[in-house]
């Protein structure tokens, strides 16, 4: 099983992990957690390579909400790629929200 951080560790470490959100692009470009990467569960075997160029980066993954999959599956194929340092922020989008902290969206 692949470790969780808090939302409150990962507040205060936001500068030092690559963040990833496990949702597709439309998603991702409506807001965003701050600097996340984009790698869409059905995109991440052929991103993450490019994406992730270090295999030993501390790399946290997140989604929509506690009840979303895409974080364990993105996650769990990083892993399995070689990764070595991999979390899952299980709240998501909706925890990270909710708290009042700062997103970013990608203009059109």
């Amino acid at each position: 099983m692949i470790e969780g951080i808090s939302r409150e560790e990962l507040r205060r470490r936001l500068d030092e992990l690559t963040l990833v959100e496990a949702l597709p692009r439309a998603a991702f470009r409506r807001r965003h957690l701050p600097n996340a990467l984009n790698m869409p569960k059905s995109q991440a075997e052929a991103l993450a390579p490019v994406l992730l160029p270090d295999l030993d980066a501390e790399i946290v993954v997140y989604c929509g909400s506690r009840l979303c999959r895409s974080s364990d599956r993105v996650a769990g194929l990083v892993g399995r790629l070689g990764y070595t340092r991999v979390r899952i922020y299980r709240g998501g989008k909706r925890d990270w929200l909710r708290a009042g902290l700062p997103v970013e969206c990608v203009s059109v």
